[in-house]
């Protein structure tokens, strides 16, 4: 990609978009920044654009597809490109191989983080700098430019392959697909679309969920390089081409661990991966399913399956997701845990979380910035688990209307969303005055965070914070 003559407009200044500024004014005749709050930006209106000028647009994830300069610039024919979309036509060569580092990338509604740490982790156990980059750690425009890079794992939101179209992955893999960003896309099936791309012109090995519909069909229209593998992971007995789970081991008979297709690889025992499992052995099947994925991703780029497997085993995930961050020991000698998956920011990922406990064993902190969703469905799937729910959140009602329409027999108590410095002490109080011995007190909030708190990672760490004060002011 010769930017030498081009002029680019990069739209919005927050992480990807700073990325791409350092890395295209070395590359690029003139680049112009947009932004109307950075005080560092060259523009602070898009009104005040000279389109006349303007070669290529690089545009920030915040900006959906109908936003007026969007509009603008593809009316007038110039090309819009996502931060990815840049990393891809600027890749340089690996200093080791001589060669452009390969991608694994990962996309989905849920676990492309755990999915992505965890397929970094086996691509280093075997050698190989391979930083987990993109929706997660570094800007993935400077990572494809440093040559010290031997590969690269990239968590890929939708918002991003929205304007990227060039992608041609050695590995990629799509989690599920639920409703979530549809007011940004326009709907499930633009949002299925987006997320599709990660599969196209896939080289070595395309991963699915052969569990959910929606992924498995865009599995079997996806065209491929000749010789890829289309490789299913699912919770269940795996069928031929599959990875699964079969007598709590991890099974492979799609022949990427090493055996002939359809031939039965006893890969683990589940119970071999702490991070996977309850403490009592429980297994928490949506991680379950990410190492699965991972597994099926790291093998599809030629890692040593012991190193695979020892690394996967020595994982530990990073924070807020379903996280024990304070036990409370009770007076008949049992416990009460507090269990932070503040990840779970949509009614999917909350679900799963919620899956993983017993009956009734759950005091449920749930609610903050609905995004336009509904909790009818998910409540009504989850009744069983739920002993008592604290509501947070500034807009309540979606949350109240789902308990009052599907468990209206459990007990609530509702968090007054002022003063908002308390929200989090005030929902911990109330969570703790609920749970009794062998009960978790889990914040899966199935809504975004930005309503009352920084970002989920505040929102997580506020509730571990509180957490440890309620165990050392209440445990016995």
């Amino acid at each position: 990609m010769d930017l030498s003559d081009k002029t680019v407009l990069v739209a919005g200044l927050g992480i990807s978009g700073r990325s791409m500024m350092e890395v295209l004014r070395s590359r690029a005749a003139r680049v112009i920044g947009v932004d109307e709050h950075k005080p560092e930006a060259d523009l602070h209106s898009f009104d005040d654009i000279d389109w006349d000028s303007a070669d290529i647009v690089m545009t920030s994830p915040v900006f959906n597809p109908r936003t007026p300069f969007i509009l603008e610039a593809q009316r007038r024919g110039i090309p819009v490109y996502s931060e990815v979309e840049l990393a891809w036509r600027l890749r340089v060569d690996s200093a080791r191989t001589g060669r452009p580092a390969p991608w694994v990338g990962i996309t989905g509604t849920n676990g492309k983080t755990s999915t992505t740490e965890m397929t970094s982790a086996m691509l280093c156990a075997d050698g190989l700098v391979a930083p987990a980059v993109g929706n997660i750690g570094k800007a993935v425009s400077h990572a494809a430019v440093d040559p010290d890079n031997d590969a690269l794992c990239v968590e890929l939101s939708s918002f991003q392959l929205h304007f990227t179209d060039s992608l041609a992955l050695d590995c990629a893999a799509i989690t599920n697909i639920a409703d979530d960003h549809l007011d940004w896309h326009g709907g499930i099936e633009a949002y299925a679309a987006d997320k599709s791309k990660v599969f196209r012109n896939v080289r070595r090995a395309l991963v699915f969920n052969a569990d959910d519909r929606r992924v498995s069909a865009l599995a079997s229209a996806a065209h491929t390089a000749e010789g890829c593998r289309r490789i299913g992971f699912t919770l269940g007995v795996p069928q031929p081409g599959q990875i699964g789970v079969d007598d709590g081991w991890i099974v492979d008979r799609s022949g990427v661990a090493g055996g002939a297709f359809g031939d039965e690889t006893r890969l683990a025992p589940v119970q071999e991966f702490p991070h996977l499992c309850e403490p009592d052995g429980t297994v928490y099947p949506h991680l379950l399913a990410d190492a699965m994925t991972a597994l099926a991703l790291a093998l599809g780029m030629g890692v040593d399956l012991d190193k695979a497997l020892a690394a996967l085993k020595a994982f530990a995930p990073g924070g807020h997701r379903i996280q024990t961050v304070a036990t409370a020991a009770t007076g008949d000698g049992g416990s009460i845990r507090f269990i932070d998956d503040s990840k779970a920011t949509n009614a999917h990922a909350a679900r799963a979380s919620l899956s993983s406990f017993a009956p009734k064993s759950v005091v449920w902190i749930a609610g903050g910035l609905a995004k336009g969703s509904r909790f009818e469905q998910l409540v009504a799937d989850q009744a069983h688990t739920i002993k008592a729910a604290v509501i947070i959140g500034k807009d309540q009602k979606p949350m109240l209307e789902a308990f009052a329409a599907s468990a209206p027999g459990i007990p609530l108590t509702v968090i007054e969303p002022e003063p908002s410095d308390t929200v989090m002490a005030r929902a911990v109080d109330a969570a703790g005055a609920y749970a009794g011995t062998g009960d978790v007190v889990l914040m899966a909030p199935a809504c975004a965070s930005m309503d009352q708190f920084v970002s989920y990672a505040d929102r997580g760490t506020q509730f571990a914070r509180e957490s440890s004060r309620w165990v050392t002011q209440h445990g016995k």
